[in-house]
């Protein structure tokens, strides 16, 4: 399990997260849902290592990891997918792809890290020797998940996973997180639609102004009016 205990998070003089706890289990996806500059991605980049709390734990199956530098925590099974994807732009899919293994050390599993990709994407394929600059937005964003596959993630945050995307692509990245899950990896994604991750997640959490406000299902999340009419901004 990851989890995330009482989380406090400051910044320039300004807290950004407060009191924030979250978990998630192997095999699990769960959503952190809420209006731009709520703290989503600085709850990720906080569990990630970018960011370093002003208090709390983050503690992934039983071991402290807070004090852990980044490239540490990623080692450690802990991979994570920028809202911006910071795909590289003159390496080509393949290269970003086996640049990520390589700093993973996991070089040494770079066929079947390429398997697993290639069965979850199989569209990668078709653009693995393109570089990032000429990719569609939709492309980068299969690529940038692909490439933290390749860390061997026990755990798997996405950004605004399903953020500008078209309906039927939405469909397809979708699938693509139920099919991660499957490999046991537990999920966590920052949306700030609503009504997308109540349609992916088993369990969400409700952020507003850095503290959780909502913890349950879809169905929970969905039958709270005033949850709702905040996440509505009304």
């Amino acid at each position: 399990m990851l989890k995330v205990e009482n989380l406090y998070l400051r910044i320039s003089n300004t807290d950004i997260l407060r009191n924030l706890s979250i978990k998630v289990e192997k095999g699990e996806i769960v959503a952190i849902v809420g209006r731009n500059g709520a703290g989503k991605s600085s709850t990720f980049k906080s569990i990630v290592g970018i960011y370093k709390p002003a208090g709390g734990k983050i503690i992934m199956d039983d071991q402290d990891i807070t004090g852990l530098p980044t490239h540490l925590r990623v080692r450690n099974g802990i991979g994570y997918v920028p809202e911006d994807m910071r795909i590289f732009p003159w390496l080509t899919a393949r290269e970003n792809i086996h640049l990520a293994a390589y700093l993973s050390r996991n070089l040494d599993r770079y066929e079947e890290i390429m398997e697993i990709i290639l069965t979850i994407f199989p569209e990668i394929k078709q653009f693995l020797d393109r570089e990032g600059f000429y990719l569609s937005g939709g492309e980068k964003k299969m690529l940038a998940i692909a490439r933290s596959l390749a860390t061997l993630p026990k755990y798997l945050l996405i950004d605004e996973a399903l953020e500008g995307l078209a309906p039927i692509v939405v469909e397809r990245f979708r699938d693509a997180i139920k099919m991660i899950k499957e490999r046991g990896i537990g999920i966590v994604i920052a949306e700030s639609n609503v009504l997308l991750a109540t349609k992916t997640a088993e369990r969400l959490y409700v952020l507003e102004r850095g503290e959780i406000i909502f913890e349950g299902s879809s169905e929970q999340l969905l039958s709270n009016p005033e949850v709702m009419k905040i996440l509505r901004g009304t």
